[in-house]
């Protein structure tokens, strides 16, 4: 009976291939897959939106592929119900010029503080705008997820993502061994190149919606809450300051491949990710198992 509840209360969600839309900041380039976000000079106009709306529980996973220095601020993520290809001009800025209208929320992403809490002084969640001061802001803790290897999916509400795709991991080096235990703890900043960032928005009841963002594999909360879905609702990406070019992750929900299941089964008896060299198996599955 616990089975049958438990399969009803997840959500079923199609596989489709994500793309950016072809409507973007005049900063931006995208590549012919339309899949890799490059700001391609100054520090704005790179707001790019999903090709697609969302459907209920779809993440819009991205991971940042390059930096650049001498910016302050980093990528912003987040949801519109503005339909990208009815826009005039594409504002300079997700923050504030898409907020402030009223019908776009977006969260920035900060190196150490990405964590929403409930504010009891007005019943409701802070959302990240990337003010000056906000990454020393009380009751912000980005809270790194327990161990590397035991849950297999993401869980939101009634949502089950595959936590395999959402984790972006360092590329290992000769001697990262070393380093394993940080390695199985995730602790790859936030706005770190190869992390992995992703929006979603859940289901409260037939026409609202709460937005969640989620950072190598956790669940920032719900960042911003009751958010009307008469609309449909485009993720937004901001490539903003210092992240200078992203990529969109593929999420496949159905079921793990035979390439991941051997992976997790290696994995689980192993001292250390090095220890996959010693093993007799094609090069290829090694640097498939070490996440090279």
């Amino acid at each position: 009976m616990h089975k049958k509840l438990f399969n009803k209360t997840m959500e079923a969600i199609p596989d489709q291939f994500m793309e950016f839309h072809p409507i973007h900041g005049v900063n931006v380039s995208l590549d012919l897959s339309g899949t890799r976000a490059t700001r391609v000079e100054s520090f704005a106009n790179g707001v790019c939106f999903s090709k697609n709306p969302l459907k209920p529980g779809e993440i819009f996973l991205i991971e940042i592929e390059e930096k650049e220095v001498g910016w302050c601020g980093n990528l912003r993520v987040g949801l519109t119900s503005r339909d990208p290809g009815n826009l005039d001009v594409v504002p300079e800025y997700s923050i504030p010029d898409l907020t402030d209208s009223g019908d776009s929320w977006v969260f920035a992403i900060t190196r150490n503080h990405n964590k929403v809490v409930e504010d009891p002084g007005d019943g409701g969640q802070r959302l990240g705008r990337g003010e000056p001061g906000e990454e020393a802001a009380e009751g912000y803790h980005n809270l790194k997820p327990q161990t590397f290897f035991t849950d297999s999916h993401l869980y939101i509400d009634n949502v089950r993502i595959p936590r395999d795709k959402l984790v972006g991991r360092s590329r290992p080096g000769r001697y990262s061994h070393i380093l394993d235990d940080l390695y199985r703890t995730n602790a790859l900043p936030p706005t770190a190149r190869r992390s992995r960032i992703g929006v979603l928005y859940t289901q409260r009841g037939p026409d609202l919606a709460d937005m969640h963002v989620v950072i190598n594999g956790e669940d920032m909360g719900a960042s911003a809450k009751g958010i009307p879905t008469i609309q449909p609702l485009h993720a937004v990406v901001d490539v903003f300051a210092a992240t200078k070019c992203v990529r969109i992750v593929q999420v496949e929900y159905g079921f793990s491949s035979l390439q991941t299941l051997c992976r997790k089964a290696i994995q689980k008896n192993i001292v250390h990710r090095m220890a996959i060299d010693w093993l007799e198996l094609p090069e290829a599955m090694k640097h498939y198992c070490k996440y090279e």
